[in-house]
């Protein structure tokens, strides 16, 4: 079933080209006649580096020389195709692809992880119990960065009688596969054991990178914390504070991103690799033959679980120092939201008085108008009339009209009587219109103060636990808070 699922999955994969080099580290029992070889590898040559052909033909060795271990591989070290990361592409044509699985006792799943999420590790023994096979999956693929896939892959196949190591090794600049190499060349004494570079990728995925990313973090979260809760630690230099104003929308933006990093890399996955790791360098150590349980593998062997025990110590305590900055994030992030609510309530509060007052200016001007509208309908057309008329500057009697020529006393004394009322009602409307402003202003204090309040209780609930970076403010703020108190307590006693 193996076979056929390995050979449909290669059909349907796309393919894309990268370049290619070999390594081979053998060790003998002369350490003198130990070598490290890498050089590229041509098409033509593949099939004989893959059958230790022509010029990769083992050396003829002289009597009681000996090989001990040999890892050969190929590499791709500098993955440059954008897709080369992508679900269902290889970087083999597809026939070589299949010759090197197949020659080298490759795992055949490997082609089935293509498409894997997060780092994935894997490994088994084959079905083959004269000669049995330690095969290992070990790759890790992320999203694109400026249009390119990212990642790395690893597959391995250990003869466990002959102690001889085989695999492809492939991965993109972004990735450490190049320093992992390099390493693994500097330890070529040590490459009898199948898990020597797992465990050497493995410790470049937890370099020190991972720490300072947490620390960064931590220090990140303690300013975002200074801003939100307002302590007199906060500095314009920290890009919160502009023109003596916090800017809301800077330390949302931020909260988020610190978010982003504290989850990078996060321990739980590696510790769980961590785990199956172990569990394979177990199974190895119980099969392989006793003749190869020699000093050098059982100190190889005793220093490589040390080190995946210490990892496992460090995972733990980034763990929970992530876990901590997260919660003081979730803290945060409440604590900001609560904020925001309230410069909305107080946006409302102010929307509020401003209907508030149109209304009532709508309203004075409604009364006003239609006051005005009532005496000049009912009042003024009589009353005009009949001044007017009543005057003796007419005169109906007798069937004649007459006008008497002093008509222009009646104008020169109604003017100015018109301009002294108008004038008395201006300064009359004047004065109310202050009473009004005076209304409104004491509506926006109310709003103002009720904006005051609210936020003081809440500091009140939020700081009374968190706020242990000051205790002398603290305690002097409390002292300033209480006889405040009293001192409005005897007010209201007056």
């Amino acid at each position: 079933m193996d076979d056929y699922m390995f050979k449909a999955n290669v059909d349907r994969c796309s393919v894309v080209y990268e370049s290619t080099t070999y390594l081979e580290i053998v060790s003998y029992s002369d350490p003198t006649r130990n070598t490290v070889e890498e050089h590229p590898l041509t098409p033509d040559e593949f099939d004989n580096f893959l059958n230790r052909r022509g010029a990769f033909a083992p050396p003829l060795l002289p009597v009681g020389v000996t090989q001990t271990a040999c890892i050969r591989m190929i590499l791709q070290q500098n993955a440059q195709h954008a897709e080369t990361f992508t679900p269902h592409v290889i970087s083999l044509k597809p026939e070589v692809y299949k010759s090197m699985i197949t020659t080298w006792n490759l795992p055949y799943r490997a082609i089935e992880s293509t498409s894997v999420v997060g780092p994935f590790f894997w490994a088994a023994w084959d079905q083959d119990e004269t000669n049995p096979h330690l095969q290992i999956i070990y790759r890790k693929s992320d999203v694109r960065k400026k249009g390119k896939t990212r990642g790395w892959e690893l597959m391995l196949s250990h003869d466990v009688n002959a102690g001889i190591t085989t695999g492809f090794a492939k991965g993109t600049p972004s990735s450490d596969i190049v320093e992992c190499i390099k390493h693994l060349k500097a330890c070529s004494f040590q490459v009898g054991h199948p898990m020597l570079l797992p465990i050497i990728i493995f410790s470049h995925e937890l370099s020190y990178n991972t720490d300072i990313k947490q620390r960064d973090a931590r220090d990140w979260l303690r300013k975002l914390e200074h801003a939100v809760s307002m302590r007199n630690e906060i500095e314009e230099r920290e890009g919160y504070v502009k023109e003596g104003v916090v800017d809301l929308d800077a330390i949302n933006r931020d909260l988020v991103e610190c978010h982003s990093q504290v989850l990078w890399k996060r321990p739980k996955a590696y510790l769980e690799m961590l785990a199956h790791i172990e569990k394979t360098m177990k199974k190895f150590y119980e099969t392989i033959p006793e003749i190869r349980k020699d000093e050098m593998m059982r100190k190889l062997h005793a220093s490589m679980l040390a080190r995946l025990d210490f990892y496992r110590v460090k995972l733990q305590g980034i763990d929970s120092y992530a876990y901590t900055t997260l919660q003081r994030l979730d803290i945060q992030r409440s604590a900001l939201y609560n904020i925001i609510a309230q410069k909305e309530s107080k946006l409302n509060f102010q929307m509020a008085g401003e209907q508030r007052k149109l209304a009532h200016a709508s309203k004075r001007d409604s009364a006003a108008m239609k006051l005005i509208s009532l005496l000049g309908a009912v009042f003024l057309p009589g009353a005009y009339l009949a001044s007017v008329f009543s005057m003796t500057f007419f005169n109906f009697q007798d069937g004649n009209s007459v006008v008497s020529s002093q008509f222009w006393i009646y104008w020169a004394v109604t003017i100015p009587v018109t301009v002294v009322i108008t004038a008395i009602w201006y300064v009359w409307e004047k004065k109310r219109e202050a009473k009004y402003d005076r209304e409104d202003m004491d509506l926006e204090k109310g709003s103002e103060a009720m904006e005051r309040n609210i936020m003081a209780a809440m500091r009140r609930r939020t700081m009374s636990k968190a706020s242990t970076w000051d205790s002398k403010n603290r305690d002097e703020q409390g002292k300033l808070v209480k006889g405040t108190e009293m001192i409005n307590l005897g007010k209201k006693k007056e």
